[in-house]
């Protein structure tokens, strides 16, 4: 069990680094194009995704979010205290991770973000990214396990650009980039309801796909 929540801290670290680390380098190198600064944020967290859940995939099943550790344990693949234990992880670890990103760049290390994200279609766009990332998770754990490293990280590389919120869908990332007053700060007033709006995803994600992946089956069933 050590392991495994060295492996989830150390999982979610590495993602706020990059996130938080990438976002700053790229608005520094952007010349004020807001376009391009997202786009330089986009492809290293896409990235860095692919690599984790590859590498500690094996050790702690590789969540990096509270979301998705709330819907393992709602299908009783991870026990309620293990569950929690997870969490707890994840949000320390993606706090130090935004930490340590301050501290290569020269930052104060404790910041609070002063960029709003908040409103309807903010929320919206938080729900749509959870939603899609716990059924992407779900549909290729049933389809094809080998591939969910890759079909994360192309999917929050789309969701960075597709959804209004640019795609936190996660609750450690959330709270973690409260922490950080650059390009991918949430003003520390914000953090609940997206938070909110993540869990409520995770639990209607993981009931539909339960839904629809035990529909296919039948259907394959029948058919045969």
């Amino acid at each position: 069990m050590i392991r495994r929540l060295m492996a989830e801290w150390l999982g979610t670290f590495s993602l706020l680094a990059t996130v938080v680390g990438s976002g700053i380098m790229a608005e520094n190198l952007a010349g004020g194009n807001v376009a391009i600064a997202l786009l330089g944020n986009t492809i290293p967290t896409g990235a860095i995704l692919v690599v984790l859940i590859t590498v500690f995939g094996p050790i702690s099943g590789a969540h990096f979010n509270p979301a998705v550790t709330l819907s393992f344990a709602l299908r009783r693949e991870i026990s309620p205290g293990d569950a929690s234990l997870y969490v707890l992880a994840q949000i320390i670890g993606g706090i130090i991770g935004v930490f340590a990103a301050h501290f290569m760049f020269d930052l104060n290390l404790l910041e609070a973000s002063t960029t709003m994200r908040s409103g309807p279609g903010q929320w919206m766009g938080e729900f749509i990214a959870t939603f899609g990332l716990v059924g992407t998770i779900l549909a290729c754990l049933k389809a094809r396990p080998d591939a969910v490293p890759m079909a994360v990280g192309l999917y929050i590389t789309a969701a960075y650009w597709f959804t209004s919120s640019t795609s936190f869908a996660n609750p450690a990332v959330t709270i973690a980039r409260g922490f950080s007053d650059t390009f991918a700060g949430i003003h520390p007033s914000n953090v609940a309801a997206f938070v909110a709006v993540q869990l409520v995803a995770a639990v209607l994600a993981t009931g539909f796909f339960k839904w629809l992946l035990a529909d296919e089956a039948a259907s394959e069933s029948g058919a045969a």
